[in-house]
């Protein structure tokens, strides 16, 4: 038996690797294993958010991503008799230095994600399954199976399950996986377009349901999401196949050609009934399935790992409590349930065949999206919220407004804004971030001092000065996923202070 663990991560795709990432980051003796043999050589998931560009450019790998990625700006929405260009995410993002929509392979960003691990000495145990959990007092007993068949048993004091949807750690774990299948079965494939103008989002709105063709680059230019005619034959995915549904949902003269990888599937809307139970966590696909309207799913999974990682970092390493693991339940779970809700709606209004949300389909929206998209406000208010920069943990109990709050500027839960500065790059490095808005005479006290004394070594302190997102004088602690937990108007640092006692209590030398 090898020596205990903190964490055994289950599951080698973007969450995973996303929560190794932190755990190292911090220190966390963890190991990750995952059943297939390789990493995933097809695209799946094809986009990444804005915010979750802001929460990986910490460990140093954004810049690739975007790099190796296409920023994608524009929408063509293919009505009939006419085509409505739709910039993406031009308005309502002025606050990050990611405004737009990254159309990148998901087998680009597992390989980029896996090399940043390995250059951290961090190898991700592949063609490794779980095989049994057995909780043994305050550890977990993980029975780990091999693809020759080999056993080991690994000792560890947290399970994290990253392993999708069948995922064996929430079989295993007691928890039940609710939802419901969409009756509708799908298209997928990456290949090559004739006809269609590049670097553009390319919708195609019918009776029968809705085309999408999205800009990937690699391994092919184009990825194809169709919903498979009714009427279309019961036979294997191939390039007539996919020609076919092509020709039924549009006039236009496309001609496909070159598939490098093509399938079809169901969808299904399910969530977890809790996403922890004892030493036992869930994230990304093994606590929330959903379509791919919006681009959500892996972007979610990978904020859910940084939502954990460093909590589990803290607590492991004791300069946390126990309880605030329980956070993470309390915080991911109304993200994931709104996922769900949203992406839900827009599957149903593109694919719908009840009469009315046909009609709505192809008669309303052709007269009203030139309008919507006049409208600013509602179209900067879904922007954020389909890029993930809205998301917010106001009502966590790590959450804590202070006596005075600022008039303006982000509130205690928020995501921490991005300034022409350079905030989120300031405080990007692992712990928490004290920032101090005002004159610098203020912070020089013996409170301050003492704030920090037996946590300094994960509290940063910076003095903005004019540079702050508060326009007064004001205080906000950030926590090392980039939301704040604290804020108060005001030099008074007291209650920062039992904020901390409570979530960081100070280490003894």
């Amino acid at each position: 038996m090898t020596a205990p663990l903190d964490v055994l991560v289950v599951g080698g795709g973007p969450t995973g690797l996303a929560l190794a990432a932190q755990l190292r980051t911090y220190g966390t003796s963890f190991r990750i294993v995952d059943r297939s043999l390789d990493r995933v050589r097809e695209s799946r998931a094809l986009a990444i958010q804005p915010r979750t560009l802001e929460m990986l450019a910490g460990f140093g790998v954004t810049d690739e991503l975007i790099a190796c990625g296409n920023p994608a700006v524009e929408l063509r929405m293919h009505l009939p008799r006419r085509v409505v260009r739709m910039p993406l995410f031009d308005i309502g993002l002025a606050d990050t230095a990611y405004p737009f929509l990254l159309f990148l392979s998901q087998a680009e960003t597992e390989r980029i994600l896996s090399e940043h691990l390995a250059g951290q000495g961090v190898t991700v145990e592949r063609g490794t399954e779980l095989a049994r959990l057995e909780r043994t007092g305050t550890s977990v007993s993980c029975r780990l199976r091999n693809i020759d068949g080999a056993e080991e048993t690994v000792v560890a004091r947290y399970v994290v399950g990253c392993d999708g949807a069948h995922s064996t750690v929430r079989a295993q774990a007691g928890i039940g996986f609710q939802g419901y299948s969409y009756p509708q079965t799908f298209l997928l494939a990456d290949l090559e377009v004739d006809g269609l103008e590049p670097g553009a989002v390319h919708t195609y709105m019918s009776g029968a349901g809705m085309l999408l063709f999205f800009p990937l680059g690699s391994p092919a230019t184009w990825r194809m999401l169709a919903m498979r005619p009714p009427n279309a034959p019961d036979t294997e995915v191939g390039l007539r196949l996919l020609q076919d549904t092509a020709d039924e949902y549009t006039e236009d003269r496309l001609v496909l050609r070159d598939p490098v990888w093509m399938t079809d599937f169901r969808l299904h809307n399910r969530g977890a009934a809790h996403y922890r139970s004892g030493p036992f966590f869930l994230a990304g696909d093994a606590a929330h399935i959903h379509s791919p309207a919006g681009a959500q799913g892996m972007n979610t999974g990978i904020q859910d790992a940084l939502n954990l990682g460093w909590k589990l970092a803290l607590v492991c390493r004791g300069a946390a409590p126990e309880n605030l693991l329980e956070t993470y339940e309390a915080e991911r779970t109304p993200v994931g349930r709104s996922v769900l809700r949203f992406t839900d709606r827009a599957f149903t209004l593109g694919t719908s065949g009840n009469p009315v949300i046909r009609f709505a389909r192809t008669r309303l929206a052709p007269r009203l999206a030139p309008l919507a998209l006049r409208a600013s406000g509602p179209r900067g208010r879904v922007f954020r919220t389909v890029s993930e920069l809205g998301i917010h943990y106001r009502r966590s109990p790590a959450t804590v407004a202070g006596p005075q709050l600022p008039r303006r500027g982000p509130r205690a839960g928020d995501r921490l804004p991005d300034l022409p500065s350079g905030l989120q790059a300031r405080t990007a490095g692992p712990g928490w971030h004290l920032l101090l808005s005002g004159p610098p005479a203020l912070w020089s006290g013996e409170l301050l001092a003492s704030v920090v004394r037996g946590r300094d070594d994960l509290i940063s302190v910076h003095r903005l000065g004019q540079e702050s997102p508060w326009p007064a004088v004001a205080h906000g602690l950030v926590r090392p996923d980039g939301y704040l937990g604290y804020v108060a108007r005001g030099a008074d640092l007291e209650r920062l202070r039992a904020y901390l006692d409570r979530w960081l209590p100070p280490q003894r030398r």
